[in-house]
């Protein structure tokens, strides 16, 4: 039996705009990246992934496709801003229809759009970031909307963002960071104690952007910019669960999944991740 293209593989009656709480949408965009390029071929290769996951949460105890998670139209641009626009327009039609987005890259400038999107319709919001690199360049390459600029743009519009398993960054950075948003990888790596702070750090409302790269690349190899010393599955999980249960989760993204078409478990790494978080949510 053919397992029908969408996020999950789900038949029409969990997957149709009408009957679908969850609204997952592609924006397989790889115009800025410097070195390993193929981001915009991550949504599709994340998708098909997710069409041979077990649909039941054993953590959550739940089912949460149940609550219908409709794939959208891949968005496609030939330019960053125009695909912020794009971006940015789909998500808020989205959640004009009271749906849950989950944006999927695409390399990490395709977050600002919905970023965007959800600091417009929720008041007091903050973004957490998670990600090997800060991303606050004021501009790369001559544009200040390279992936490598993206949190310097959304600081444009959350006032609150916290980082999180950053190793990496320029020097030009570090004005633009505050000291106590943002925790590095060498400082959390293998504990959990920082966690409960940084939770407390966010506003109730949060946009949660997640840079598949935050990971060790020994179980993420799968980037554009593969940095060692990540953060492992069960802490990423752990964090997550923890924001799920104390903070109101309006919206996530996941990027920069660079697919190895020697190696799919990245491909499925991204998908579990992007259902669990799903289970996490829906689950409160």
């Amino acid at each position: 039996m053919k397992i029908p293209f969408n996020f999950g593989g789900l038949p029409k009656k969990y997957s149709s705009y009408q009957s679908s709480k969850i609204a997952v949408l592609p924006i397989p965009f790889d115009g800025t990246s410097t070195w390993i390029k193929g981001t915009d071929k991550g949504p599709r290769a994340l998708i098909e992934a997710s069409g041979n996951m077990e649909l039941y949460d054993i953590e959550t105890d739940s089912e949460v496709y149940q609550k219908g998670i409709y794939t959208a139209p891949a968005i496609r641009a030939n330019s960053t801003k125009v695909m912020i626009k794009k971006g940015c327009d789909a998500t808020k039609k989205l959640l004009a229809d009271d749906k849950f987005v989950v944006t999927l890259g695409g390399e990490h400038s395709i977050s600002l759009g919905p970023i965007m999107a959800h600091t417009e319709k929720y008041s007091h919001i903050s973004v957490l970031h998670l990600d090997a690199h800060s991303d606050r360049r004021d501009t790369y390459e001559g544009d200040k909307y390279n992936h490598a600029c993206v949190m310097a743009r959304a600081q444009e519009h959350a006032k609150t963002i916290v980082s999180a398993g950053i190793r990496s960054m320029d020097v030009s950075e570090k004005k633009n960071i505050a000291r106590d948003t943002i925790y590095y990888a060498k400082n959390i790596v293998g504990s959990d104690k920082w966690m409960g702070e940084a939770v407390e750090k966010l506003t109730e409302n949060v946009y949660i952007t997640i840079d598949l790269d935050v990971f060790d690349p020994s179980i993420m190899p799968a980037t554009g910019t593969p940095e060692p010393g990540g953060l492992s599955w069960y802490q990423v999980l752990k964090l997550m669960r923890q924001v799920a249960e104390k903070k109101n989760i309006v919206g996530f993204d996941v990027v920069e999944l660079c697919p190895d078409p020697r190696n799919k478990a990245p491909n499925f790494l991204a998908a579990k991740l992007a259902y669990t978080m799903l289970s996490y949510i829906f689950k409160k």
